[in-house]
């Protein structure tokens, strides 16, 4: 009987709504939403885009033709270097693979890329850019 009670109080359990706090973002990463300039060479095309988004670990960008989940890219990505005068980029090169690729409505196809080989130096830019670019957090941290 105490079995059954335990079942019951799990059951139960699944309608309410879940404490709002609870839904925290599950990246360990932050990522930022920024149209930066980025290469994808895959099967043999280039494609130049933009992306929408970026973290130390990955991409998420347009391109025009379908690549399928888990082929392997080539990824050259220009970080633009704040106070820069000289308008130079600093450039990361690393390879990845396609995780996620959506039909896009308005033609083409969205991309996640994963960056899974790519230089310590160059994550820790790609880092150090994010953390420059986000909005200080009014909680504080734990």
């Amino acid at each position: 009987m105490l079995a059954s009670n335990k079942k019951t109080e799990r059951i139960k359990g699944r309608g309410k709504m879940k404490n709002p706090a609870q839904n925290k973002e599950r990246r360990l990463h932050p990522r930022l939403d920024r149209n930066l300039p980025i290469n994808v060479a895959a099967n043999g095309y280039d494609f130049f885009t933009t992306t929408h988004n970026i973290s130390c670990v990955g991409a998420y960008c347009h391109i025009e033709k379908y690549v399928p989940p888990f082929t392997k890219v080539k990824i050259i990505l220009n970080l633009p270097i704040p106070g820069n005068s000289s308008k130079q980029d600093f450039g990361v090169e690393c390879h990845g693979v396609i995780v996620r690729t959506e039909d896009e409505a308005n033609g083409g196809f969205n991309i996640a890329i994963f960056f899974d080989h790519i230089k310590d130096t160059s994550r820790q830019k790609i880092a150090q850019y994010i953390s420059g670019s986000l909005p200080a957090s009014p909680y504080p941290s734990n």
